[in-house]
């Protein structure tokens, strides 16, 4: 798959970041990661994001990361794509990228560098240096320590063909819209706050009509329910759901730091699909906060 073809894939659909499987002694447990990605392709997920955030690319060394990749691209191969996370330093980052595209990954979601803040022009060179590492796609994520502002992006769009892809975990309005007037068709846009289904409109009112979903891993039926009635201007039933599914669980997910993923971890116990433990510095959740997600899940029906 080419850039841009990529590109094209991740224009319109619903997009989603697997879960990546861990056993009782918090090693990657391949073969649960493999079955979920089976379980998850029927449902139609445009592109799936392997080691991601929600995969916990954080607290994974770069050999399991390589068996995450390994894995994701064997059991998707010509069905659904794959964009692999990749993070870190400049030469770390460039590290998994190549091993990404060595594993056969469609495409790179890069990452933040984590910790330490950077000027516009050493966020340049970082994702140029990245972009140029690899042939495939590279999607910049604007999250943390890495905001990259509008003339950035343009700087690096003419230098670097195979960007192709802008994902805001921001959420400053005012920035997203100066970057999707300034780049125009030139990226594909992505939105990528936590529980995106609750600003899923405003973001498609701003020119970005694609998210990424966390729920699709234990609520697939629902978290596809909620995007085809967004697309179709269906507010009776983004509203119900807003209001008895989501709202409740965003609440609960900020009763603890770290809960975006940890949440997920717990819904996908509870749906019968789990995927172990959160390694730390993540904690799960408490027994009573499970049960409280327990009763939300039930209310949406069979999955």
């Amino acid at each position: 798959m080419s850039p841009q073809e990529l590109k094209h894939a991740m224009s319109s659909g619903l997009l989603s970041f697997p879960l990546t499987d861990f056993d009782a002694q918090l090693r990657f447990e391949p073969r649960g990661y493999a079955a979920r990605l089976e379980w998850l392709k029927p449902y139609g997920a445009t592109v799936l994001f392997a080691a991601g955030g929600t995969g916990e690319f954080f607290s994974l060394e770069p050999g399991e990361f390589s068996q995450v990749i390994q894995v994701a691209t064997e059991t998707c191969r010509n069905e659904v794509p794959i964009v692999a996370g990749a993070g870190g330093g400049t030469t770390l980052a460039i590290q998994y990228a190549q091993e990404a595209e060595r594993q056969g990954a469609q495409g790179i979601l890069l990452l933040p560098h984590y910790l330490t803040e950077a000027s516009q022009d050493g966020l340049a060179a970082h994702a140029e240096a990245i972009c140029r590492s690899v042939k495939i796609g590279v999607i910049i994520y604007n999250r943390g320590a890495a905001r990259y502002a509008p003339e950035t992006l343009q700087r690096l769009a003419e230098r670097c063909p195979n960007l192709i892809g802008y994902k805001d975990g921001v959420g400053d309005i005012e920035h997203f819209v100066s970057v999707r007037r300034k780049l125009g068709d030139r990226f594909a846009y992505l939105g990528g706050l936590p529980t995106a289904e609750i600003f899923a409109g405003a973001y498609q009112a701003m020119g970005c009509p694609v998210y990424s979903s966390a729920v699709f891993n234990f609520v697939p039926k629902t978290a596809m329910q909620f995007y085809t009635a967004l697309a179709a201007g269906d507010t009776a039933t983004t509203n119900r759901l807003l209001d008895d599914f989501f709202l409740p669980y965003i609440e609960l997910r900020n009763k603890g730091q770290g809960y975006a993923v940890s949440i997920v971890k717990a819904g996908a116990t509870i749906v019968g699909h789990g995927a172990g433990p959160v390694r730390p510095p993540l904690s799960d959740l408490k027994p009573a906060e499970v049960e409280t997600l327990r009763t939300l899940i039930a209310k949406l029906g069979p999955q």
